[in-house]
C-alpha cells in the first residue's frame, strides 16, 4: 500500500475510535500560532496530552481492490447511521487508480467493516441520462455521505494516460444512494478539481467544504494544465428523504493555495479538510507542507487566502494528505511521502 493511501484510512479510523489498535507514529507536535506563518521543530518529545501517545500498534483490517483490480485507496468516510447496503461502523473507500495504477481513473467505492467484510459498494461506470461530469470519471480523495445515505465523492477525471484534463471547470461531485446507485451529478464554476471534502449536516440541509486541485491562473504544457492557485469552497445543501440533495448555494472561503501537478501524485494540491466545532475549516497542503485555518467557515461570504490562514509549516509535515479532528480536540494530519502521523494543536504548542 502506498504511503497516502495508509495516510487516507489512519484519518478514518481515528475518525471512527479505531486508531489505540489500528496504528503506530513516531511523529512529533508541530504547531504554531493561527494567522501567523511559522515552523515547527523537526522533532520534539511526543507530549503526556497528544492523541498520537496513545497509539501502539498497527494492524491489517482487509484489502479494498474490488474484483475489477481498482486501487489506491483514496478517499475514505465512516458509516455513522445504517441505510440501505451501508452499515453504521463500516468504512466506505473510493479507489483513485484502475487495475493498471493509472491515477484518476479508479470507479469504485468499496465498504469494509471492522471485523474485515469487504464488498463493494458502488462501480460507478455511467451517468444517469441528462447529468454530466466535465471530463469523465475519476474518483478522488473527497467522499462523504449525508443523512439518508447520501454518498458524495469528488471525480477528478485524466486522460488515458493519467495526465490532468485541459478542462476548466473540471470534474464533479457525485451522489449517489444508499443502494450505491448514482443520483446525480453536482457541477458549477467553482468545483474546479474536487480533491478533498468535510462534512457538516443537519436534518434539512448540509454544508460541504471542498478543495480544489485545479483553476486559477493555470499554467499549460502542451495543453496540459501544470501549475495554479486553486480555492476553498464552501456548496450549501438542501436535504429531503425522498431526493437528492440539491445545490442551493456556493461561496469559495479559501483562496491563492497553489497546485502543481505531479507524476506521482497526480496532482499536488490542498488535501486534508476538518472542521472543528467552533466552524474553524482546517486545510492542509501537500505542496507547501502547511496546515491554514480558515474561522467562520460555516457562515463566512468571502474569502481568506492561503498566506493569511497558515497555521503550522514545514517540521514534521511531509506532503501532509489526510487530516481529522482527534478526541482532545487536536489535528492529526497524515504525511504522503512517510506515512507518519503528525498532531498539531490548534491553540499552540504542548
Amino acid at each position: 500500500m502506498k504511503p497516502r493511501s495508509l495516510a487516507k484510512i489512519l484519518t478514518a479510523l481515528i475518525g471512527l475510535g479505531l486508531a489505540a489498535t489500528a496504528c503506530s507514529s513516531t511523529s512529533a507536535s508541530s504547531s504554531a500560532a493561527a494567522g501567523s506563518p511559522g515552523t515547527a521543530p523537526a522533532s520534539s518529545p511526543r507530549p503526556a496530552a497528544s492523541f498520537l501517545g496513545q497509539l501502539h500498534g498497527l494492524t491489517q483490517v482487509a484489502s479494498t481492490v474490488p474484483t475489477n483490480g481498482d486501487v489506491n485507496p483514496y478517499g475514505v468516510a465512516v458509516v455513522r447511521a445504517s441505510a440501505g447496503r451501508l452499515t453504521a461502523g463500516d468504512i466506505l473507500v473510493s479507489n483513485f487508480n484502475d487495475k493498471a495504477n493509472v491515477q484518476g481513473t479508479g470507479t469504485t467505492l468499496v465498504e469494509v467493516s471492522p471485523a474485515g467484510r469487504a464488498s463493494v459498494f458502488a462501480r460507478i461506470s455511467a451517468l444517469p441520462p441528462g447529468q454530466t461530469c466535465p471530463g469523465g470519471i475519476g474518483l478522488t480523495t473527497a467522499l462523504g455521505i449525508l443523512p439518508g445515505g447520501w454518498v458524495v465523492v469528488g471525480s477528478l477525471p485524466t486522460k488515458n494516460d493519467g495526465t490532468l484534463p485541459g478542462l476548466d471547470p473540471a470534474g464533479c461531485l457525485i451522489v449517489l444512494n444508499d443502494q450505491g446507485t448514482v443520483a446525480e451529478a453536482i457541477t458549477n464554476p467553482d468545483i474546479v478539481g474536487p480533491w478533498d471534502l468535510a462534512v457538516k449536516s443537519g436534518a434539512t440541509s448540509a454544508e460541504l467544504f471542498v478543495s480544489n486541485a485545479l483553476g486559477g491562473d493555470t499554467t499549460t504544457h502542451d495543453g496540459v494544465p501544470v501549475t495554479g492557485n486553486c480555492t476553498v469552497v464552501r456548496l450549501d445543501l438542501a436535504l429531503s428523504p425522498a431526493s437528492p440533495p440539491k445545490l442551493t448555494g456556493s461561496t469559495v472561503i479559501g483562496s491563492g493555495f497553489p497546485w502543481r501537478a505531479n507524476k506521482a501524485a497526480l496532482v499536488l494540491a490542498p488535501t486534508g479538510l476538518a472542521l472543528s466545532g467552533d466552524g474553524t475549516l482546517y486545510v492542509d497542503d501537500t505542496q507547501t507542507n502547511s496546515v491554514s485555518a480558515i474561522p467562520r467557515a460555516l457562515t463566512r461570504t468571502s474569502a481568506i487566502t492561503a498566506a493569511a490562514s497558515n497555521l503550522s509549516a514545514g517540521g514534521a509535515l511531509n506532503a501532509p494528505l489526510g487530516m481529522t479532528m482527534a478526541p482532545n480536540g487536536d489535528l492529526i494530519v497524515v504525511n504522503g511521502n512517510n506515512g507518519d502521523a503528525v498532531e498539531i494543536t490548534p491553540a499552540g504548542p504542548f
